[in-house]
């Protein structure tokens, strides 16, 4: 109970004034904000004990959409350390409390899944993320799984995405895959039983789950950058969605077994 209060007590009393120094560097456009977001992130990330090993590499310095699997909310805290990415989200996201505006001053794009008109608003969105730099991480699944398999990634998002990037004269857009898994705890192999720890799904509570990790944490998470394509105009979006599914599974499976790559 001492480490979640004193663990708790952190994130939400530091959460207000990340917030409020996001916002003042976004709102002067100050370079210093993705610096002091990767800061924040990688502190809370050493205090919930979260050991991450980076395989591959992070396509840098040019638009990437970067398509994922979802494990949890640890997601973001992990992901968040690495780079300033930014992530699209449901729209509730925006509603809970501190981090709903945590959200909003890390450039979140917002998706409303129950109206399909919303989807250009959107994708306009997420190609002005892209035309600043920003890798955009989109969880493909369009929800969170238990952490042990790779659901159907949903092909429309990633096809109107590419689409409306190239016509609105990016450049050379790439997709990355990237996958996240999560392998240990206490420097021990997770196994499929205690990945539940970590993976946040189906009807499990927010608060409860997160006092949960904040106790028992310390684990152990593998993040592999697979290799970028370019998107083109003429490419098959459910083939391209089926490929960088397999392509994250692939990933995914080589951590779970502990095998290179």
């Amino acid at each position: 109970m001492l480490r979640i209060a004193l663990v708790g007590g952190f994130f939400f009393l530091s959460l207000p004034f990340m917030i409020t120094v996001q916002w003042l560097l976004g709102a002067l456009k100050s370079p210093l904000w993705g610096p002091a977001s990767v800061a924040y992130y990688r502190l809370l990330r050493r205090i919930l004990r979260i050991n991450v090993e980076i395989r591959g590499q992070l396509v840098t310095g040019k638009p990437v959409l970067i398509a994922a699997n979802h494990v949890s909310w640890v997601d973001i805290v992990v992901l968040a350390s690495i780079a300033p990415m930014v992530f699209v989200a449901k729209r509730e996201v925006a509603t809970w409390p501190l981090i709903g505006w945590a959200a909003k001053v890390q450039k979140v794009v917002f998706v409303d899944r129950t109206r399909r008109q919303q989807t250009a608003a959107t994708v306009s969105e997420i190609g002005l993320r892209l035309s600043e730099n920003h890798p955009v991480v989109l969880f493909a699944e369009g929800t969170s799984s238990d952490g042990n398999r790779v659901l159907p990634f949903r092909s429309a998002l990633i096809g109107a995405i590419e689409s409306a990037c190239l016509e609105a004269g990016l450049g050379e857009v790439l997709l990355q895959p990237m996958a996240m898994t999560y392998v240990g705890q206490n420097g021990l192999p997770m196994g499929r039983i205690r990945r539940p720890l970590v993976a946040w799904y189906g009807d499990l509570d927010f608060f409860p789950h997160m006092a949960r990790f904040m106790r028992d944490g310390a684990v152990d998470a593998v993040v592999s950058f697979g290799a970028p394509a370019p998107a083109t105009a003429e490419a098959d979006r459910k083939e391209m969605a089926r490929t960088l599914e397999k392509n994250v599974r692939t990933m995914m499976i080589a951590a779970l077994r502990g095998q290179a790559a």
